[in-house]
């Protein structure tokens, strides 16, 4: 009987953890370039005496997946989406380089470029700040360019350019905040064919129904887990009750 509980536990603690990462990427449809997190599990057969079709469940690995998020059209010229596989490199919590796709950009008030997350935007020579504009611009290559305050088109400037990367997939970790990072920490040199698409950004990857159907469907799991648990309880007690006759 302990057997059968055993299976049916570690069952259903799998079936907690699919469900809290589905719930994450339910909770993130509308964060701006957000990627869905993705798992599998495996099943592991239990050593020693016992039936040998007893098997426990185990998540085996936690994937992120990488692909584009539709596009979305604002107008807002702050606003940018990365094109094809190019990540922006930012400045995380810590002062260390990170990588996101988050585009809903904006200038502080101590005029230092920023995600809609907070973090520092890179550029070429460190942080990118702005000096009082009436016009700025970023252009497809991630060129950063202002009209000064005061002055006419004629005198628009150059201030630095957004450093884009192509870190290979396979390497990209995704940290508590959100950010994402190069498995040993050590990012790929600017890429120039990486492009910025300005008045767009790049919506969550998160299929809503396909997660609200398997958050139905990991439920139900659950629920036919914890019947499992119940009955190898009754089992016991039933064992019990004719032991005590005998």
């Amino acid at each position: 009987m302990d057997r059968l509980l055993y299976v049916s536990m570690t069952g259903a603690n799998r079936v907690m953890e699919a469900q809290a990462r589905n719930a994450q990427n339910l909770a993130n449809v509308g964060t701006t370039a957000f990627k869905a997190t993705m798992d599998s599990a495996v099943s592991r057969k239990i050593d020693g005496p016992g039936l040998p079709s007893r098997f426990n469940v185990q998540t085996r690995d936690t994937t992120t997946d990488l692909s584009s998020g539709a596009l979305v059209a604002t107008g807002r010229s702050l606003d940018v989406a990365l094109q094809g596989d190019g990540w922006m490199v930012v400045q995380d919590a810590e002062g260390a380089q990170a990588l996101t796709r988050r585009g809903d950009l904006q200038v502080d008030a101590n005029g230092l470029l920023r995600t809609g997350a907070g973090n520092l935007v890179q550029g070429e020579g460190g942080p990118i700040a702005i000096p009082p504009y009436a016009q700025l611009t970023l252009g497809g290559d991630g060129t950063v360019s202002i009209v000064p305050l005061g002055q006419g088109p004629e005198a628009q400037a150059v201030l630095d350019r957004v450093l884009l990367v192509r870190p290979d997939a396979e390497t990209l970790e995704r940290g508590s905040d959100g950010l994402f990072r190069v498995r040993g920490g050590e990012l790929p040199p600017a890429d120039a064919e990486v492009r910025m698409l300005s008045g767009h950004l790049e919506a969550s990857n998160v299929n809503m129904a396909q997660a609200m159907v398997e958050m139905i469907e990991l439920a139900r799991q659950f629920e036919l887990q914890v019947r499992m648990m119940r009955m190898a309880g009754d089992n016991a007690d039933t064992a019990a009750q004719l032991m005590r006759m005998g």
